[in-house]
């Protein structure tokens, strides 16, 4: 069973530098976001925790750190190699594995699982099976991932465990915590951040309006969603 400690809302956590290749996903405000919420949870060498999706592996080597069993999954191989690469050069142990989501959940349960999916609306229907976009782009309304994940995640979870999710607002952030409660999770917004429309979001600010996922305003909301397996 995981438990949660005193959040702080001004706590910063320094990410490791690592290598991210082209079409493998930097960290950026929403990873140090999840970054900030793990550091809230009680994690010991005997907390088993999964990484979904784990791109350049920083929160894989984050969680770590703090002493858990990690286990980082992506479906990019050029994301396993990097994450194995950045293990490797920040002399953590990490289990790096090819996969896609219904692998990552199938099998051994964890106590956490973190999540940084892909969530940004867009204009095709089809996900992107290679480049950078296959990082972000999650279908019209954002939610290709962020629904699989809700239905998928308390099967992997064990009594007691945690799920710590990052997303846009964009895709919406209520239908992610009925999603998620339907499941049999108790979940809750533990984090909150309003951020510059990074170049993506600027790139499609006017068919995004015109879809009504966004108004007229220059900024995205980030929420970090904390869900309880009861």
């Amino acid at each position: 069973m995981t438990t949660q400690a005193q959040p702080s809302a001004t706590a910063a956590v320094r990410l490791p530098r690592l290598i991210s290749p082209p079409g493998v996903y930097a960290p950026q405000n929403d990873t140090r976001m999840l970054a900030r919420a793990l550091s809230c949870e009680v994690v010991g060498r005997s907390t088993s925790l999964l990484d979904l999706g784990t791109g350049s592996g920083a929160l894989a080597i984050q969680a770590a750190r703090l002493g858990a069993r990690v286990t980082a999954i992506d479906i990019s191989w050029r994301a396993v190699w990097a994450a194995r690469l950045n293990a490797h050069l920040s002399r953590q142990h990490v289990i790096v594995r090819h996969g896609d989501l219904e692998t990552a959940l199938r099998g051994p349960s964890f106590e956490i699982i973190v999540s940084n999916p892909p969530y940004v609306p867009s204009p095709s229907a089809d996900l992107p099976s290679r480049g950078k976009a296959r990082s972000w782009d999650a279908g019209p309304d954002g939610r290709a991932l962020l629904d699989r994940i809700c239905d998928a995640a308390p099967s992997a979870l064990r009594p007691g465990g945690v799920l710590l999710l990052v997303q846009s607002a964009l895709p919406g952030t209520e239908v992610t915590l009925k999603g998620l409660t339907d499941a049999g999770l108790r979940p809750e917004v533990i984090d909150r951040a309003r951020i510059p429309l990074g170049p993506v979001l600027r790139s499609r600010a006017a068919w995004l309006r015109r879809q009504g996922l966004m108004g007229a305003q220059s900024w995205e909301e980030l929420v970090v969603i904390r869900a309880e397996k009861v």
